[in-house]
């Protein structure tokens, strides 16, 4: 019972603000004290899992070439972001590091801020993980500076937990400021996939295409609630990350001279493998 309403986590939020903030107009004191309780309902949902832990893990191709860096992935912990909320709670944040002498750091001392297009990752092509029909497409966000500094942290925190998030819930979009240009792709089977943070102009699919694994969805950027250019990637079992519950999976890939199928973690470099065949279905 609990999964069925932690799914409306964000809806319980909404409904709470909608009765505080209008106390002027309602007048109601119970109403305002109801809406304060929904509000704190609905974040503490956001650490209840809303479905999805008993399916065996779908099985896909990687969303990227070359060599990577996972960052926040479930194969270190679930939910990997701290939350299951919008459907992430298997999600993973990939950052490129295509040299093998260097070695990533989520914070530096210098600079305070940089573009975007000084960081490997940013244009990097993000591709189909599967044959799909295309459910969602955004790509007019801006691209920010990074924020992998400790102040540029600090800002991050402030501006994304609050002003994106709350400016996300007053719009009614789930999560849009927060995932900034994002593709979601039916995969069939009651599978989704999300691509998030996606470089400004770069989508290059609409609403109703059809693609197919492998094929280029857009390009990798700084968009939404990032502290530096890198691909979000996750599976939910709906269309809607709204009401959606995240979905585990797993992909062929290559780390310290072994392949495998599985999720990549512990911020250890991988590529993933070369598809010689159609992806394992799922």
């Amino acid at each position: 019972m609990h999964r069925r309403i932690a799914r409306f986590r964000t809806l319980f939020i909404l409904l709470g603000l909608l009765l505080a903030l209008t106390e002027p107009l309602h007048g109601a004191g119970a109403l305002f004290i109801a809406g304060v309780v929904l509000i704190v309902c609905g974040l503490a949902l956001f650490f209840v899992p809303s479905g999805g832990a008993d399916r065996e893990p779908v099985v896909v191709r990687g969303p990227v070439r070359g060599r990577w860096v996972p960052v926040n992935s479930p194969a270190d912990k679930v939910p990997s972001h701290g939350t299951h909320e919008l459907g992430q709670t298997y999600a993973i944040d990939l950052v490129h590091v295509p040299d093998p002498s260097r070695t990533w750091e989520p914070l530096r001392r210098w600079p305070l801020a940089a573009r975007p297009e000084t960081f490997p990752a940013f244009g990097q092509d993000v591709l189909a993980p599967a044959d799909g029909v295309v459910v969602h497409a955004e790509g007019w966000q801006r691209d920010h500076w990074s924020r992998n500094s400790w102040p540029g942290v600090l800002y991050l925190l402030v501006e994304g937990m609050v002003f994106r998030q709350l400016l996300s819930l007053l719009t009614l979009s789930a999560g849009r400021f927060v995932v900034g240009n994002s593709v979601t792709l039916d995969l069939g089977d009651g599978v989704y996939a999300v691509f998030a943070h996606l470089r400004r102009g770069s989508v290059r699919v609409a609403k109703g295409d059809r693609v197919r694994a492998g094929d280029v969805l857009g390009e990798v950027g700084n968009s939404g609630n990032t502290s530096e250019p890198h691909l979000h990637f996750h599976l939910m079992d709906r269309p809607r990350p709204m009401t959606a519950a995240g979905l585990p999976f797993a992909f062929p890939y290559e780390a310290g001279g072994r392949t495998e199928t599985g999720v990549p973690g512990a911020r250890t470099p991988f590529t993933p493998a070369a598809p010689d065949t159609p992806p394992p279905g799922h």
